[in-house]
């Protein structure tokens, strides 16, 4: 199927490793120009259509130059909104400084930067906003509070953004990921095991009962979602949530 954006452009943030590399990667075999960037960018897989372009989420002024960079270059046309999370925690005893940084590089951040570049979409009459968010939006995951509460609130802004701009041929969707095979989720695993006393094969085989795939989903599985969101055939999705996530949650 010919998803019609070849020759689009792309921003996709988060783009060094796990999700956002296979959806730079999937926009990439799509025929778009993708400006992928990470705070770290020296490892960064790239090629013919993707460049690398730095970014620090916690910074103010870092964000600001990625606008800047961005705009002066033509804009895009696709947005892929991925951050990285918090450290685990319970949602007592957490500080206000702590989820004042996180709600500024996980939330205000992905704002800020939409709100620069969307307006290019807007005056085009076609544009694509796809942010990543987590399966606790819609199921809390314990020990996962500053997570479960920062990407509820960009859930709230992703929909508010869709009913403003739908009548522009904007676009704007989420998509939350269950367990897939990332850096992150083995990290998680591993903390969990920490915490339980557990072994991370088990914490790992746990896991999977709870999936009725029976398996964590691949990067690559995830990265075909955020591709179609973004392509011509998805026009008339919008203020969604799609979860890529093997039929872990059980409410409908």
């Amino acid at each position: 199927m010919d998803f019609g954006i070849s020759g689009k452009r792309a921003l996709v943030l988060g783009a060094s490793r796990g999700l956002g590399a296979a959806i730079a990667a999937g926009l990439a075999a799509e025929g778009v120009t993708v400006l992928a960037a990470a705070r770290s960018i020296d490892a960064m897989a790239q090629g013919d259509r993707i460049g690398p372009l730095k970014v620090d989420l916690a910074d103010v002024a870092s964000v600001a130059a990625l606008i800047e960079t961005v705009k002066a270059e033509g804009g895009v046309d696709i947005l892929v909104n991925n951050g990285g999370g918090p450290v685990p925690g319970s949602a007592l005893g957490q500080s206000a400084q702590g989820w004042s940084t996180a709600f500024s590089s996980m939330a205000v951040a992905l704002f800020t930067i939409t709100d620069g570049l969307i307006g290019g979409m807007i005056e085009a009459g076609w544009g694509r906003v796809i942010t990543i968010g987590s399966s606790g939006i819609a199921q809390p995951i314990p020990n996962l509070a500053i997570s479960n509460g920062v990407r509820s609130a960009v859930s709230g802004w992703s929909k508010t953004l869709a009913g403003e701009v739908a009548r522009h041929g904007v676009t704007v969707n989420m998509i939350l990921p269950g367990r897939i095979d990332t850096d992150r989720v083995r990290s998680l695993d591993a903390s969990r095991a920490e915490r339980t006393g557990i072994s991370v094969a088990d914490v790992q085989s746990s896991s999977r009962t709870e999936i009725p795939a029976g398996r964590y989903g691949t990067p690559e599985e995830f990265a075909a979602v955020a591709t179609f969101l973004a392509s011509r055939q998805a026009s008339y999705i919008t203020g969604s949530a799609i979860r890529v996530d093997g039929g872990m949650i059980k409410g409908l």
